[in-house]
């Protein structure tokens, strides 16, 4: 008994390709109950068509060659459970979804699977600073430039900040000096150029109130200047001059964060090479996307369709 093969037919041969492809792009736009009822399919057969519309999509985009590559994480189930997002930045398209964590080995995973011609050509691996990714890069692609991303380097800043003025909110037992600081944490934690007239005039107050806060924001504010360097030894000079501006100024948290920005140097200074000017906006970008296919489906129990629809989320419609 022979069977043939039809190149018309689906996966499903109760279905054709176009079929197929018909309901996977509509999946692009509306839940898969919504189109199940439109189709008038059962749910999970819809979803199978999808998982192989998307698959298609994938197999056109071809093999991925990345030469800069953003590395992130994303929370995927209750518990801690994460997932490593890595995308290539040139073409904007993430490449790689998978774990079963964010450990070290999770991340060697995507060099392996990447395998070592495809790694040689990767120049630049823009990260936060998670130490496991940067030991899995600098084992698989030694001379790969490790790039710490600006928004996460910042994030920590803010965090040593947002740590300052809770202590001072602690510190002080008059609710007369506790109601200046009270309510006011997204007007210290903004940039003066971001807040409205109203703003500006609550953290003029503020800071004219609290001397260790008045000196904290000011760190934080001349901090930005560090990348706007173009050289290494400039960046060096400035931070240098940043850290002596701590002197005897009992601020705990920032003397921690200068500590963690000279134990991760390399990865900062590498942003003032012109060439190294990215972020990850867009892996970010990513992650908030995820979060709405997880939102619009009630959770994903099927790791595979979840991989499929973040890995074509940035693809043409076929």
């Amino acid at each position: 008994m022979k069977q043939e093969r039809l190149d018309f037919l689906a996966d499903n041969p109760r279905y054709t390709r176009r079929f197929a492809r018909d309901v996977g792009s509509r999946c692009r736009d509306a839940s898969l109950r919504d189109v199940a009822r439109a189709v008038h399919l059962d749910w999970h057969t819809t979803k199978e068509l999808e998982k192989e519309y998307l698959r298609e999509q994938l197999r056109r985009a071809g093999e991925p060659r990345p030469k800069i590559i953003g590395v992130d994480e994303v929370s995927v189930l209750k518990g801690q459970q994460y997932r490593i997002v890595i995308s290539d930045l040139r073409k904007r398209r993430p490449i790689w979804f998978d774990g079963p964590d964010r450990s070290q080995a999770s991340m060697e995973r995507f060099y392996q699977w990447l395998g070592p011609k495809r790694c040689s050509k990767i120049e630049l691996a823009v990260m936060d600073m998670w130490e496991p990714f940067a030991s899995a890069t600098v084992k698989h692609v030694p001379k790969a430039a490790i790039l710490y991303d600006k928004f996460h380097v910042v994030q920590h800043l803010n965090d040593a900040l947002d740590e300052v003025r809770r202590s001072e909110y602690a510190r002080l037992s008059s609710d007369r000096e506790r109601r200046f600081i009270k309510g006011q944490r997204y007007t210290l934690l903004s940039r003066r150029a971001h807040l409205s007239y109203r703003g500006r005039c609550a953290l003029k107050l503020l800071l004219a109130a609290n001397k260790r806060l008045q000196v904290a924001y000011l760190l934080k504010e001349s901090f930005d200047q560090l990348w706007s360097y173009r050289t290494a030894g400039g960046a060096r000079v400035f931070f240098w001059n940043w850290q002596q501006a701590l002197r005897w100024q009992r601020l705990a948290p920032y003397e921690k964060f200068a500590e963690m920005v000279l134990r991760h140097w390399d990865g900062i200074a590498a942003y003032c090479q012109q060439e190294h000017k990215v972020s990850l906006g867009f892996v970010e970008g990513l992650n908030n996307k995820v979060r709405v296919i997880q939102r619009r489906a009630y959770g994903l129990r099927d790791e595979e369709y979840l991989r499929l629809k973040v890995l074509t989320m940035t693809l043409p419609r076929l």
